[in-house]
């Protein structure tokens, strides 16, 4: 019941709205986890949401201007997104970062079920 496999929907478009960010999206009733695998040089676009979210990186690095500071991440690093703050990433080389989101109003499908 509590174990989670994100090897699997790596070519689901996360947010196609704003971003060309691809891997699975897990939620529950209240919490999202999303493996986003960004290939070098793509990003998301300014964007913001009610949900506050923490980028984990796992390899690569991002380039993340968020509330008007621009600053890098790689491996063992994060970035913090408020609720509601503008932010923009960018991947500096291929990237996979786990994404954490309180669940607030999710505007695009998820691939799988936190149970």
């Amino acid at each position: 019941m509590g174990k989670i496999t994100f090897d699997r929907d790596e070519d689901n478009a996360v947010t196609p709205q704003y971003s060309e960010a691809k891997g699975p999206v897990l939620r529950s009733q209240k919490i999202e986890v999303t493996k986003a695998m960004f290939d070098s040089g793509k990003g998301a676009k300014t964007h913001a949401h009610a949900e506050e979210q923490v980028f984990y990186i796992v390899k690569g690095r991002l380039k993340v201007t968020c509330d008007g500071e621009t600053y890098e991440v790689g491996p063992g690093e994060g970035s913090f997104h408020p609720s509601n703050a503008e932010h923009t990433v960018q991947a500096i080389e291929d990237t996979v970062a786990i994404s954490f989101k309180n669940l607030v109003d999710p505007i695009y499908e998820k691939t799988g079920e936190l149970r």
